[in-house]
């Protein structure tokens, strides 16, 4: 259960107890914050609290020491454009330094990897994501409508949403039906429906209209088929 205790600490210590007056004076003083150090002394004191071992103190200690380190690599480092970026990172790299305590403790193990129906599930998933993308991208390469309406609208959108909203889509609807909730598929095509169908009726573009549809279902039929296989 260290894992567990050690992660509740840390969203505890860096979501719930951190205000955003904190993250800013960090951010714009780095290493000469005070609130830098008051930070990973509440994430020491936090795992030490959930820990409840005095015997474990090395561990209390050592989440503080890395927090801190992963911390000051991130403020240094982090600009504007690569905030977003060094965000997911920091993260990354925190629940990695928790994973590798739990490791320590024999709580995790790598046997998973030798399990027939996690792999299948997982090569699944991954290949709903870029994979599928890639493939309903030249399906549709021959049809895709050329016009001043599909520009405005692409300039419109936000930068590789229909990507993202693809991939998002894919993977609930495999997950879906992996749980057996097959209503949920249906929740899902009504849901994109009455949402992306609604503007391109406004756009009275028939051509755009059917390039979208004929790539809903494809990416709907690839999702669907691919978790009956794995079924």
């Amino acid at each position: 259960m260290i894992f567990t205790k050690l992660i509740l600490a840390h969203l505890l210590g860096d979501f719930i107890l951190q205000p955003n007056s904190w993250v800013a004076d960090k951010e714009n003083r780095k290493l000469k914050s005070k609130y830098l150090y008051f930070h990973v002394l509440i994430h020491t004191i936090l795992s030490f609290i959930f820990l409840w071992e005095v015997k474990l103190w090395w561990v209390a200690v050592l989440i503080g020491i890395t927090h801190f380190i992963i911390d000051a690599l991130k403020l240094s480092f982090q600009n504007i454009k690569t905030k977003k970026r060094w965000f997911f990172i920091d993260q990354l790299l925190h629940i990695s330094a928790i994973a590798g305590i739990s490791f320590y403790f024999k709580e995790f193990n790598i046997s998973f990897l030798q399990n027939t129906e996690f792999l299948k599930i997982f090569v699944a998933a991954l290949f709903l994501t870029t994979p599928a993308s890639i493939v309903i991208k030249i399906l549709l390469s021959s049809w895709t409508p050329v016009s001043e309406e599909l520009n405005r609208l692409q300039t419109e959108s936000l930068t590789s949403a229909g990507k993202y909203i693809g991939i998002l889509e894919r993977l609930l609807v495999f997950t879906f039906i992996l749980v057996n909730h097959w209503e949920g598929v249906g929740f899902m095509v009504a849901a994109k429906s009455v949402f992306r169908f609604s503007d391109l009726a406004q756009a009275k573009q028939r051509k755009l209209t059917e390039y979208v549809l004929i790539g809903t279902l494809l990416s709907f039929g690839m999702a669907v088929l691919t978790g009956i296989l794995i079924k």
